[in-house]
């Protein structure tokens, strides 16, 4: 016991140990929430014994991808990258419905469990993305290269957006914009990018989304338009967050105002009933200095490519806490996205995890680190 926790010392003396403890906060945050939520009768315990699972092999899985160095990974896109692409594409032939989501993007594994292929592609296409950025950098603003670039980050996103997840498609194309800024890119393409989404807004509106897409738009303006349908969820959501009020009712109170997902996409709504603004606040708090603490180790990269991965999980980990708050707070549409490291959701914290170990693996083997150790 001695030795193990001797070389769990030198693991975290070598890491970037706030990152990695942050981190693990914000999953004993979620595993208190989730006693909680199933303490009120809310939600099945199985939930919360996935969630530790999930956090013990997502740890472990942190460890083992920070001790390889992050340039091998990056170019062992031939590798996962077409296992990471198959598995989803699986989803089009055997995938599964969870309860609560309106497509198939899961594979039902043994013993009851089962897997988001989706979510293992976006620790795959954050490091080939690094890695073609990287080859590319000294011309990533001429118009051949550029385009190349955009092939890229593209077939990701109509990947999922044809799978039914356009949630998970927004946070793919969060990532490539993200990634692309990190790496230079000129003003000109992103203002220009920015008009021709405009410009073309009519066009999605009318052509594009469909009518339950439309109503999640027009019920974020009115939520009253359908309140026992598609708004009913924010509407308790909101009461639930309102409820709390400045300390909570306490989270094993039993006094909890009930919201569809409350365990998964809406948690935050738990906690604001159960802690109060005191307790959104503190997660608030922890989730900002996660993604402060990624983008840190990314600026003391020793090489573009550690800075371009850190860019990418900083840019997942961004997306999803202000679409995930969103939608809890009634601004913005519900997409079906969870807040990271709190929700419920095996895959999701496993692979959030993998990314960590990615930043981790950035801080390991960038040289600024390693001598000063």
């Amino acid at each position: 016991m001695k030795q193990l926790f001797h070389q769990a010392y030198r693991f975290l003396k070598a890491s970037d140990a706030p990152l990695l403890l942050g981190c693990l906060g914000a999953s004993l945050v979620s595993l208190f929430m989730l006693s909680g939520i199933v303490h009120s009768g809310l939600t099945e315990p199985r939930r919360f014994w996935v969630q530790l699972i999930a956090l013990a092999l997502g740890l472990i899985a942190a460890v083992v991808v920070s001790l390889f160095d992050y340039h091998f990974m990056a170019r062992m896109w031939k590798i996962h990258v077409p296992v990471a692409l198959l598995l989803v594409l699986l989803t089009f032939v055997i995938g599964a419905q969870r309860g609560g989501a309106d497509d198939k993007a899961w594979l039902i594994l043994p013993f009851g469990m089962s897997f988001q292929p989706s979510e293992l592609l976006k620790v795959s296409f954050i490091l080939s993305f690094a890695y073609h950025l990287s080859l590319v950098r000294e011309t990533v603003n001429q118009p051949k290269t550029l385009a190349l670039l955009c092939l890229h980050g593209a077939a990701p996103v109509l990947l999922i957006h044809l799978q039914g997840d356009d949630g998970t498609a927004l946070i793919f194309a969060a990532i490539f914009v993200g990634m692309l800024f990190a790496a230079g890119l000129e003003w000109r393409y992103i203002l220009g990018a920015a008009g021709a989404v405009l410009a073309a807004l009519p066009i999605l509106w009318f052509f594009i989304f469909s009518e339950d897409q439309r109503n999640r738009i027009l019920t974020v303006l009115n939520p009253e338009l359908d309140p026992q349908g598609i708004g009913y969820q924010q509407i308790t959501g909101q009461m639930a967050i309102g409820s709390g009020s400045v300390f909570g009712s306490g989270v094993y109170s039993g006094s909890h105002v009930y919201v569809p997902e409350i365990q998964n996409d809406f948690i935050f709504s738990f906690i604001g009933n159960a802690t109060g603004f005191i307790g959104c606040l503190g997660v608030i708090v922890l989730l900002a200095f996660l993604c402060y603490q990624v983008l840190r180790t990314g600026t003391r990269a020793k090489d573009p490519l550690g800075l371009y991965i850190c860019a990418g999980v900083f840019s997942q980990l961004a997306a999803q806490i202000i679409a995930n708050l969103g939608m809890c707070l009634g601004v913005l549409p519900v997409i079906g996205l969870t807040l990271p490291f709190i929700s419920a959701g095996g895959t999701s914290v496993v692979t959030l995890y993998m990314s960590l170990g990615l930043v981790l693996s950035v801080y390991r083997y960038s040289s600024e680190n390693i001598f000063n150790k």
